[in-house]
């Protein structure tokens, strides 16, 4: 068996859908790796500039700081240049209102022609409704032309009024101006023509925030940047980060594309590379189930994808993401040992695409493995969300850390940047019900479904325990042999445990049948053939596989239902037929037709309730006689060929070999007899 265990990893290294699966991650990554160079220069803020003297190769723009353009928003918002429209025909119509008025009121030629062109000279400027006048700009818009005016420089009604009244004087000196303009009533014949533009008001004001430039000048060719062992300031940070960012762009268009495709290629293969040696080397029975595998390669990829993605919306987005959920997503699957490792791999990306990459994967490698681990106390119901608690102080006091270290002071940590980390915290324990979700795409059983499965309070061990108490009872003691055993050996416990506690399940459809559960004095099988009564005990595993698939079982659990016998002989009958003149070489009648077992955790299972079921004969349970049992047992299962498609190894048997003698001994130590008390 040990070089046919060698021989089937030998295969599945070999296997073509492994390498396909990292075929497909790879194209993906390559697609969604941005098309840019990645600057070759680190610096911080109060740190000395440690490379050779820099010039700068190329012009570009100087950008301006958040705080600059913050700062220059706030003071746009302030100034709001209210906007106005003229109404057009205002004049002629006040000039007419004037003309018949003038009759009524016996104004001369020369009166009318004065006022009508004060009226002419106020409308042409322009009248605002009274009110307290300022000397900020406005808008005036006419027709097609929009000019800029100061409010002052226009006319309210009043002022418009007084305007009128002084040509009045002007021209008529022994005219009483104010009675006459009483008289014609100027208060009403002066109208407002600028009317207020809200609407229009609020786009400008809105286009002067957003219209901001970002920039402040320029560099050009030659002129120098930072010399080497300067200390970087906080000018000549904005003039690197300024240079950075020209230098990023600009190479993400250049003629050298092909190159940086190539070095994308090169670090995507490396990164695939990482991942396949890590499960080597922590778990290599990933690589032999596929479904796994797809799956560590859909994590890799969603931890890739992500970030890619969403710094082209807004770098400071990547604190959002709540890359410590696929810890959990991974550990609902396969060991907490592959976990770590694979998801440190699956985040160095972070490290080169990101502006802040050294920061954004220190809190998120922290926040992984607080996750894993605070995730196995609190997994129940609201208790999760104490998990948010643990990742957001994790979260936030390495990014203050990592603040500090860059400004030398707590003032500059950015709130908006702590909000993110709150809600990546949040939606680390939000996203986890996702895991049902891949569990039903990648055909795998999460651990929740596990841990809900081995629950015997659940509908279908319920029915158990009812209609076969015996064989209920004697699941329960299988699963604790086989979980031991399957510890010993490195195999999945809590697999392992759900399919020994269903393996016996299609018992309860006719469970009289079964020794363990007949009541005494019953005698099931009198009048029955040796071959009538071996059906009856064989038909337990097809309808163990009928059950489980009415209940939704998982196929791994419904593996082990399969596989428990095997195709093994029914001895108890095949020996009575054999007694009674049957002929030995017609098995057929009394053999099993399940499956073999495949997995180690499937022999477990097969080995650990042929023994626990020889147990029960026992009459001396000491030493000798369980270790003769366990020893005849196991024997017997290695020589009927029932281990010959099984990926177990000489060594792993021998251990499951001691831990059931080591268990059996447990559960069947000697008893002291009490004395019976003298009667007096």
């Amino acid at each position: 068996m040990e070089s046919i265990n060698i021989q089937k990893t030998k295969a599945i290294l070999r296997s073509g859908g492994i390498y396909l699966a990292m075929g497909v991650a790879f194209i993906i990554m390559l697609l969604l790796y941005p098309t840019e160079g990645k600057f070759k220069y680190h610096y911080r803020k109060g740190a000395p500039w440690l490379y050779e003297t820099l010039t700068t190769p190329i012009d570009f723009p100087i950008l301006k700081t958040q705080q600059e353009l913050m700062s220059e928003k706030q003071e746009a918002a302030a100034n709001i240049v209210p906007y106005y429209t003229v109404t057009p025909f205002v004049v002629n119509d006040r000039i007419a209102e004037l003309s018949k008025e003038s009759s009524k009121y016996g104004l001369t030629r020369d009166v009318l022609s004065v006022l009508e062109g004060g009226l002419r000279k106020i409308y042409a400027k322009g009248v605002l409704p009274d009110r307290e006048i300022s000397y900020k700009t406005i808008f005036v818009q006419s027709g097609r032309t929009t000019k800029q005016e100061i409010e002052s420089d226009l006319y309210t009604v009043s002022k418009a009024v007084k305007f009128l009244n002084s040509e009045v004087v002007a021209n008529f000196p022994e005219m009483d101006a104010d009675s006459l303009l009483s008289a014609i009533r100027v208060q009403e014949l002066v109208e407002p023509n600028l009317n207020y533009d809200k609407k229009t008001t609020e786009i400008l004001h809105k286009q002067a925030i957003d219209y901001i430039s970002p920039t402040k000048g320029m560099m050009y060719a030659g002129q120098l940047l930072v010399t080497k062992g300067e200390t970087v300031t906080a000018d000549i940070e904005q003039l690197l980060d300024s240079y950075k960012t020209e230098y990023i762009r600009s190479l993400g268009y250049s003629g050298s594309i092909y190159a940086l495709v190539l070095a994308h290629a090169v670090i995507v293969f490396a990164l695939l590379v990482l991942i396949y040696l890590a499960l080597y080397f922590s778990d290599i029975e990933i690589l032999r189930h596929q479904n796994q595998f797809n799956f560590i390669m859909f994590i890799c990829c969603l931890n890739f994808a992500t970030p890619m993605l969403v710094r082209m919306i807004n770098p400071n987005l990547l604190y959002l993401i709540p890359f410590a959920v696929t810890t959990l997503y991974m550990a609902a699957f396969v060991k907490n040992r592959v976990v770590i490792p694979i998801y440190l791999i699956s985040m160095l990306p972070l490290m080169i695409i990101a502006e802040n990459g050294i920061e954004l994967f220190a809190i998120n490698a922290l926040s992984g493995v607080i996750a894993l681990l605070s995730f196995t106390l609190y997994s129940r119901g609201w208790m999760q969300f104490v998990n948010s608690l643990f990742v957001f102080t994790g979260l936030t006091i390495l990014h203050i850390g990592f603040s500090m270290l860059s400004n030398g002071t707590l003032v500059e940590s950015d709130a908006t940047i702590i909000f993110y980390l709150f809600l990546n915290a949040l939606l680390t324990v939000a996203a986890y019900p996702f895991v049902f979700l891949f569990e039903k795409l990648f055909y795998m059983v999460s651990v929740s479904t596990l841990r809900d499965l081995s629950d015997t309070d659940n509908n279908l061990m319920r029915e158990l325990q009812r209609k076969a108490p015996g064989t209920f009872q004697h699941s329960l003691q299988v699963a604790n042999l086989a979980e031991r055993a399957v510890s010993a050996i490195g195999g999945d416990v809590r697999l392992v445990r759900v399919g020994a506690m269903y393996h016996d399940i299609g018992k309860m459809l006719n469970p009289q049948a079964f020794i363990e559960n007949q009541a005494p004095g019953i005698n099931y099988y009198g009048g029955l053939t040796p071959q009538e009564g071996a059906a009856e005990i064989i038909k337990h595993v097809e309808n163990g596989v009928t059950l489980a698939k009415k209940f939704h079982l998982p196929k791994e659990v419904i593996d082990y239902i399969a596989s428990h016998h095997g195709h093994s002989v029914t001895g108890y009958f095949y020996n009575v037929y054999c007694n009674n003149g049957g002929d030995p070489n017609n098995t057929a009648p009394f053999t099993y037709n399940g499956t073999l077992p495949v997995t180690r955790e499937e022999v477990v299972v097969m080995m650990a309730d042929a023994v626990e079921a020889a147990a029960r004969t026992l009459k001396d349970f000491s030493v000798k006689s369980i270790s003769a049992l366990v020893d005849d047992v196991l024997s017997h299962r290695l020589s009927s060929s029932q281990l010959s498609k099984a990926e177990i190894s000489y060594r792993e048997i021998n251990i499951t070999t001691m831990v059931f003698k080591r268990q059996l001994q447990d559960m069947y130590h000697a008893r002291i007899v009490y004395p019976k008390r003298n009667q007096s």
